[in-house]
């Protein structure tokens, strides 16, 4: 199950000279340049307008009309993530997402994708910390058919759950492990730093997709008390994005889903106390790698938390992109890194702070560390400039709108701010908290994280450990 990405748009380029070429080059150049570094006009902002519901058996409902196009998109959105799980029961959640594809009581295995392809439908899933989420798309006319299917296996999968189906997706899930995380080049890293990052019982102290003897170990009554637990009504939200008529589609929400009971106990997320990294802890892991590459992780912030916007748009301009900070430095003018990058990511119950780089041939990475901390003291002591901050704030503008450019997007963005915020028109508020970002927020955050104890961890080709960096060289900054 992924996420795809649209392809880039081709166009075809008349025939010009050189002069002219060059001069549009310029001129374009300096329109980027110009836009990227200026405030974006003043425009209101964006809204989802929607509809919200529940019924009596507890499933959320939320209802957006977009007529500009006859498409309908759907998404069942469950509260249970691998945060919900327990150690030594890890990658439940991924597991069941795979499942709820092998059918139900009223869906032979195989006719789920067979009935929506048919119907010019598509569908997929994914599972995170926080959530798993299904959802559909297509012409609207399709609507009843993708409720008819979602309710049946949201209410009617348990029994048509059987071994056979289990062991057949638990291959396909440690099949998709070995090629994400054990036979890939790095892929064991993150693995590597979340149970030091997370005490061992902290449910973000394992990756999603889980441990291999976990996978292995799950029962088939697991699995099913699994599925009674958390998908429940309950416990899910549907939104239903697109062209559709508002009293038709209520009356047929209540026909397929309103039916399916509650389960016997409310869902209770887990609680966790607040962790902190005491020191420095120093890392190295030997894979079948040709250049070593370095890690970085702090704490940071639950998502929607104060500090949660500021964090985003630091990372974005230490290593977000090609215009950052440390790819300017590493990849271009130094030419010492392949790669740097740099992200926040904020969850339910915690947040983490990652920054990678991969050295070039014959570069050693305290080359890349002496640069890297380098410019994380000098933004907690100088700050960013003013054309970094307008960057970032029209990049994170541009970037929330992309998001509300489909049906899809629209039904994405609607089920994300209400399982995080309870409010699913959130995109205003949202954007408001980066627009309102000072360049003293920004300083302030990075001596207050990034300039704090952290996780270093070097991935060094086999049996070279003299690449790794060493606890002086990846220190304290």
């Amino acid at each position: 199950m992924n996420v795809s990405h649209a392809p880039r748009p081709h166009g075809v380029m008349a025939r010009r000279t050189l002069a002219s070429l060059a001069s549009l080059a310029f001129a374009a150049g300096a329109l980027a340049s110009a836009l990227a570094t200026s405030p974006l006009t003043a425009q209101k902002a964006p809204s989802i307008p929607h509809e919200k519901y529940t019924l009596p058996n507890g499933l959320e409902v939320i209802l957006h009309v977009d007529r500009s196009v006859p498409i309908i998109a759907v998404e069942n959105f469950y509260k249970v993530g691998s945060g919900d799980e327990k150690k030594g029961r890890t990658g439940f959640a991924h597991l069941f997402e795979h499942v709820m594809f092998m059918g139900s009581e009223n869906v032979p295995v195989g006719k789920f994708d067979e009935w929506l392809e048919a119907a010019g439908a598509s569908n997929n899933g994914s599972t995170n910390f926080d959530r798993t989420n299904y959802y559909e798309t297509g012409p609207s006319n399709a609507l009843p058919l993708m409720l008819w299917l979602d309710a049946d296996r949201m209410g009617w999968l348990l029994p048509t759950m059987d071994k056979e189906k289990l062991d057949l997706q638990r291959g396909v899930v440690q099949n998709e492990r070995r090629q994400s995380y054990d036979n890939v080049p790095y892929g064991r890293a993150f693995e590597t730093i979340l149970p030091v990052m997370f005490p061992a019982n902290h449910p973000y102290s394992w990756p999603v997709i889980g441990s291999m003897a976990d996978l292995s170990a799950a029962a088939l009554d697991d699995v099913k008390d699994f599925f009674r637990q958390y998908y429940a009504p309950n416990n899910a939200t549907i939104t239903i994005a697109g062209d559709f008529n508002t009293d038709s589609v209520k009356a047929q929400v209540t026909k397929y889903f309103g039916n399916i009971p509650r389960s016997a106990q409310p869902v209770v997320r887990p609680t966790v106390p607040a962790v902190r990294i005491a020191k420095d802890t120093v890392l190295v892991m030997e894979d079948k790698v040709q250049l070593p590459r370095v890690y970085y992780a702090w704490h940071g912030v639950t998502a929607f938390s104060p500090d949660d916007a500021a964090l985003d748009a630091l990372t974005d301009i230490i290593a977000g992109g090609k215009s950052s900070r440390l790819y300017r430095t590493l990849v271009y003018e130094k030419q010492i890194a392949q790669d740097v990058s740099m992200g926040n990511t904020s969850q339910k119950l915690d947040g983490l702070i990652m920054l990678s780089a991969t050295a070039k041939p014959g570069v050693h990475p305290r080359e890349l560390d002496t640069e890297i901390r380098k410019t994380l003291n000098d933004i907690a002591t100088s700050g960013v400039t003013d054309r970094e901050l307008t960057r970032v704030k029209n990049g994170m503008r541009a970037s929330m709108l992309d998001r509300l450019s489909s049906v899809l997007g629209k039904a994405t963005q609607l089920s994300y701010y209400n399982y995080y915020t309870g409010n699913p028109d959130y995109m205003a508020q949202d954007l408001a908290r980066y627009e309102r970002l000072t360049a003293a927020d920004l300083q302030r955050v990075a001596k207050q994280y990034v300039l704090q104890p952290k996780i270093v961890l070097t991935v060094v080709p086999e049996g070279k450990k003299e690449l790794a960096l060493t606890a002086t060289q990846g220190g304290n900054n």
